[in-house]
């Protein structure tokens, strides 16, 4: 059950009981596109739920379960020269990043088509789960433009190869071969969807929320340092954790249960 929602323009955000959040995209037809309208709306939600203390954990996900969002307005960018072609992506790298930096865990909720723009927003979310119908692509230079902003995200997590075969032919995968590359965490039956997003949501907002905050941020820091550097950045921040009452409440309950299985 909802206990708090907003509605902003082309975004409908709820947060429930639990701290689960859940962000929709709204009249952004019916493969939920990007153009700038929704971007905008996304950004300025985004923005409010990142302040609200509450939420534990994000989920993205379109109005329509024809897609995941299956990229960015065609229509709009045809009409871009080279100063509001930079405008326009600089806003969607914006849009990107917000989600990439979003302090708590993102979940990308793939029903159907994740393509070009619509493939970065998901990968900027910490975890995907599609359909297992669902397509992946990035055609932009099928549309006479190079792949951009966070399909840079892409080597690092499906390697080279697999990332010069989307990127330069602008083919489609479908979810299993793309779960088996790590595209996606999981691909389940379109029935499960929200059953599986459900459940591992639910697993996020029964974890500590200061440790999960923390974890999330170490995660983004990592990114710009050596193995070393993070191993020694971490040190402190275990530390720090010790602050928050959280190892004292979670590891007493887990000494608890194994003295009462005991008993």
């Amino acid at each position: 059950m909802s206990t708090k929602t907003f509605i902003v323009p082309h975004a409908h955000a709820d947060i429930d009981a639990s701290g689960i959040a859940t962000l929709t995209m709204q009249d952004a037809g019916v493969l939920n596109i990007l153009s700038t309208p929704v971007i905008d709306g996304l950004r300025e939600a985004l923005a409010r739920l990142s302040e609200d203390e509450s939420v534990r954990v994000l989920v993205l996900r379109g109005a329509s379960d024809r897609a995941f969002v299956a990229g960015a307005d065609i229509a709009e960018m045809a009409a871009l020269d080279e100063p509001k072609a930079q405008r326009f992506i600089s806003n969607l790298r914006d849009l990107c990043n917000a989600v990439r930096h979003f302090p708590v865990p993102v979940i990308a909720r793939i029903p159907g088509w994740c393509l070009g723009g619509g493939l970065e927003f998901a990968l900027a979310c910490d975890l995907r789960v599609s359909a297992d119908d669902a397509q992946f692509g990035m055609p932009e230079v099928k549309v006479g433009i190079p792949s951009v902003i966070h399909a840079a995200l892409m080597p690092q997590l499906i390697g080279a190869a697999n990332s010069a075969w989307m990127l330069l032919t602008g083919e489609l995968i479908g979810a299993r071969r793309a779960q088996d590359w790590g595209l996606v965490n999981a691909a389940v039956p379109r029935a499960e969807l929200d059953g599986a997003i459900r459940k591992l949501a639910e697993g996020f907002a029964a974890l500590g929320p200061a440790a999960l905050r923390q974890q999330k941020k170490l995660l983004r820091r990592w990114e710009t340092m050596s193995v070393d550097e993070a191993i020694e950045d971490s040190v402190a921040e275990f530390g720090a954790a010790f602050n928050t009452g959280e190892p004292q409440k979670f590891m007493n309950e887990f000494l608890e249960s194994k003295r009462r299985a005991k008993a």
